[in-house]
């Protein structure tokens, strides 16, 4: 057992493979019965879709629906609604579907209203990485996704409204979701920011940052959104939503009210296994018609803006290179026996937290505000990472060797948690190589 001068390490069996770092993924399961644990939590929310054709003017199009999601349909019962969008071989966004009735009004028509209103959101408890996004035309019945969610491997499985919807006169896509819950599948910069998702608990929408800028959207002003129905919501804020073509999100009240399409798409987390496999075991249940995809592919992987980090994997990345010759493999490594990449950051029974396990005390000493929001948090995967990284350099971990082994002793008293960290380790590097 470390003692409270030492990050506290999860202990348990080793998992046979590098687990998904584009966000967090699963614990594995303890052996140690003094160590308490930690019971799994069920996520909701989930993905899709993609963005309409620009309006005429100075702006760029919305980036389109990658060639990832075959069609989104609005429910066409009334009218002024697109009834269905569509991509093409390309990953171009094609037509919008016939409109039925009037067309709609243009929504940058009039000037915006001020809107203030609060929401509340549950607090961030753990973080979900998406590893295969799928959707199909109209809704995913129940049976299909009880499959996926029974496939060999999968910790997660979350399915989302949406449809295609105009804003200040573009289509966009919408998803709507469970603020509380769909937190947890976006990037952690994301994640944590309460405020985005105690906006959309307040039924306000939020978009990504391309989004927000293209539309010339501000936020806390109202703004029409054309679906079945044509409300005024409010917007809330802009954030990395973390899911190709994803441009906007509303609540699950406004999406229905919007008659957006019940379970059109489902997100899938699989820690421990092939994304390439999970991928065609989903598309088999799904079908032919089906759009499935696996995100870890480097087309829909992004370092975010200003070299800003947007998912696990590239806090481990940007943190070893704080510390000359450690390698991020390690720090992945670590970070997948800790809290498999912060989906079990809470208290462990011996008092250790956040996403890399550290003891309250240790952090005192090498805790980093990483982000530089003014405060070193222990609980934020921005700050306890590159904090991990000090820790190990402090202890020799940039001179490889015995020193490494030393390094990583020192976080946990264990020579098999050295062992289980060096060869999840090796696996990264086979893995990401």
């Amino acid at each position: 057992m470390a003692p409270p001068s030492a990050p506290r390490a999860a202990e348990g069996g080793a998992p046979d493979a590098a687990a998904p770092v584009g966000a967090p993924a699963a614990r594995p399961p303890r052996q140690r019965p003094q160590k308490k644990k930690r019971k799994g939590r069920t996520s909701q929310g989930a993905p899709a879709g993609p963005a309409g054709p620009a309006r005429k003017g100075p702006h760029r199009a919305l980036p389109p629906l990658i060639a990832t999601i075959a069609a989104l349909a609005v429910a066409s019962t009334s009218a002024g609604v697109y009834a269905a969008l569509t991509t093409d071989g390309s990953g171009h966004a094609a037509s919008p579907g016939a409109q039925h009735g009037d067309t709609p009004p243009s929504a940058g028509q009039g000037d915006p209203v001020k809107v203030v209103d609060d929401g509340q959101v549950a607090p961030l408890r753990r973080v979900v990485p998406p590893d295969v996004l799928a959707a199909e035309a109209g809704s995913i019945s129940a049976a299909k996704i009880a499959k996926i969610a029974k496939l060999k491997k999968v910790r997660d499985v979350v399915a989302v409204a949406g449809g295609a919807v105009q804003l200040q006169g573009r289509q966009v896509n919408a998803f709507a979701v469970d603020p509380s819950s769909f937190r947890s599948w976006t990037p952690p910069g994301t994640a944590k920011r309460t405020d985005l998702w105690a906006a959309l608990a307040a039924d306000r929408f939020v978009v990504s940052p391309d989004a927000a800028k293209q539309l010339q959207l501000t936020q806390g002003y109202e703004y029409p959104v054309v679906g079945r129905t044509i409300p005024k919501l409010t917007m809330g804020g802009s954030g990395d939503l973390g899911l190709p073509g994803i441009n906007m999100l509303v609540s699950k009240r406004s999406g229905t009210q919007m008659g957006l399409v019940p379970n059109v798409a489902v997100l899938v987390n699989a820690p421990g296994v092939s994304p390439a496999k999970v991928v065609a075991a989903v598309r088999k249940i799904l079908g032919a018609g089906a759009n499935v995809v696996n995100l870890h592919d480097a087309k829909y992987q992004s370092s975010g803006t200003g070299g800003k980090a947007t998912s696990y994997l590239d806090l481990y990345k940007q943190a070893a290179t704080t510390c000359p010759g450690l390698s991020w493999t390690v720090l992945a490594a670590i970070g997948q026996v800790e809290s498999d990449h912060g989906r079990n950051a809470g208290r462990s029974s011996a008092g250790a937290l956040g996403p890399m396990q550290f003891m309250p005390a240790t952090w005192k000493t090498y805790g980093v505000d990483g982000d530089g929001d003014g405060k070193a948090d222990i609980m934020n995967p921005y700050d306890a990472i590159p904090g991990a990284a000090k820790y190990l350099c402090a202890n020799g971990a940039g001179r490889g060797g015995q020193q490494l082994y030393r390094a990583i002793w020192h976080y946990n008293h264990a020579d098999w948690y050295v062992q289980k960290v060096l060869n999840l380790a090796k696996a990264y590097a086979a893995r990401f190589s």
